[in-house]
């Protein structure tokens, strides 16, 4: 309506008033009536009186509805502040082509997003926000605002506190000598900035820390796919306009939580499921047990965010069983490398070909999963790091070793051969977990501290390790 009335030079009308009701632009029969309520039924009243209605019948349609009240809201024209993005667009979805985005599909969806307006409306009707720091003309309604009006009410806002001086300060305190003594009544304008563009300068907060001066300030982006038209997009046009450059080297979007039934978790519904319940149970320790932290990192960790992500009990208790899996790996190690000591190691070259072939298999585990965290894959490392449990190490090789590891003496070439492996193995399967199950790897880095220490790594925390040792087998 808006584009095909500015094609046809109509101008803009809206005789509706802040609450709702019709003012009298729209004539003495409508003025003060409800427009969702008895002004609706006055319009239809006024059409049938006048000979202007041909049909009366109620629709079943689509309706703008507020998602927090359930109410049908009035969309009407009121004045408000435009940034002109026209000839800013380009330029700005052209930097993202050196954006690694996550997943790929998100790049059209932000493309559509970002070139698909020309006008970006930067004002809001709030009684909560940031102020947009306008004066206007008591009389005439014109707006004061040139450069040297907002360094000055910037200038003012800085010395008293910030942007609540907007709203505790008199008008005066925000004129310029020259206009507060000019005769001239002026008034402070109460419209409040989108919170998209409040969002969407916060890389300015990076300005001294980030390691580049003329690229991205931020590595990664991250939020839900619903932000390719908010947060991401309001990010990129900000920082195009102020620096020319896109604001970070990468975009992540996730999906979002649904119950076991594959429905929106939502209050109203009341299908939400609190993270603390997860982590610490409920008071029927039988029907919600305690899972830990870890268990709920390693779901998420697990998951392909980028899609929507269905939790529940039953989801929970299949967890459960991983870790639990984890846990038995970690022991069988721990308890086949105590008393290990340096000059037990096995050089490569001597070691039997299980052995060397169970480290070349070490080798690309690691490899892969590197590469998997490095594209933001998360789920893919922890599938090759649940393969590497139940099929490389659980199937295959401890099954294989345990005769030398349970019955060969301590200085039996063949066990110390396996004990090296081991070892090796641990170290990187411990970093490997820490990522994702931060607690257990922290706990069993501690449990492997004499053996581990004998090495030289003697690290307070597994974090403070190299991520891939794998080159050190």
């Amino acid at each position: 309506d808006y584009e095909l009335g500015m094609a046809h030079g109509i101008e803009i009308a809206s005789p509706v008033d802040d609450f709702g009701r019709f003012t009298s632009e729209a004539g003495s029969d409508l003025e003060g009536k409800n427009v969702l309520s008895e002004g609706n039924v006055a319009v239809i009243d006024l059409l049938a009186t006048k000979g202007f209605l041909v049909a009366q019948k109620k629709l079943k349609h689509s309706y703008p509805y507020d998602w927090r009240t359930k109410q049908p809201i009035i969309q009407r024209a009121t004045p408000q502040w435009f940034a002109n993005v026209r000839e800013l667009k380009n330029t700005a979805w052209e930097s993202v082509s050196d954006v690694a985005v996550v997943p790929e599909s998100g790049r059209r969806r932000l493309k559509a997003f970002v070139t698909g307006r020309s006008e970006w409306c930067i004002s809001r009707q709030r009684v909560w926000g940031v102020p947009i720091p306008v004066l206007y003309n008591a009389q005439s309604g014109e707006p004061l605002l040139t450069s040297e009006s907002i360094d000055h009410i910037a200038e003012v806002i800085r010395t008293n506190g910030g942007s609540d001086a907007w709203w505790r300060l008199p008008v005066e305190e925000f004129l310029l000598p020259k206009y507060r003594d000019s005769g001239v009544k002026y008034t402070k304008g109460f419209d409040t900035m989108d919170v998209w563009f409040d969002s969407g300068s916060s890389w300015k907060l990076l300005e001294n820390k980030a390691e580049s001066t003329t690229g991205p300030y931020a590595d990664v982006y991250l939020e839900g796919s619903d932000q390719h038209r908010g947060w991401f997009q309001s990010s990129l046009l900000t920082s195009n306009a102020v620096r020319g450059v896109a604001p970070y080297k990468a975009l992540v979007t996730h999906g979002f939580t649904l119950d076991e039934h594959g429905r929106k978790m939502s209050k109203s519904i009341g299908n939400t499921l609190a993270p603390t319940l997860v982590i610490e149970g409920g008071k029927d320790k039988k029907k919600e047990p305690a899972y830990g932290v870890d268990l709920l990192r390693l779901l998420v960790g697990s998951t392909d965010y980028t899609q929507d992500v269905s939790f529940g009990p039953t989801i929970f208790a299949g967890f459960s069983d991983i870790i639990r899996k984890i846990r038995g790996t970690v022991r069988f190690m721990l308890g086949n490398l105590d008393g290990f000591e340096p000059e037990m190691a096995v050089p490569y070259d001597q070691m039997a070909s299980i052995d060397r072939y169970m480290l070349h298999e070490l080798y690309h585990f690691k490899q892969a999963a590197k590469q998997s965290f490095d594209k933001f894959e998360f789920y893919r490392a922890m599938q090759l790091l649940n393969n590497f449990t139940n099929t490389t190490l659980s199937a295959f090789y401890f099954d294989i070793s345990k005769d030398r590891l349970y019955a060969n003496g301590v200085s039996d070439l063949e066990r110390r051969s396996a004990q090296t492996v081991l070892y090796h193995i641990l170290i990187n399967y411990i970093t490997a977990l820490a990522p994702v199950t931060c607690h257990l790897a922290e706990e069993v880095w501690e449990f492997f501290g004499p053996v581990r220490g004998a090495f030289g790594k003697d690290t307070f925390s597994v974090f403070l390790e190299k991520w891939d040792q794998t080159s050190d087998s």
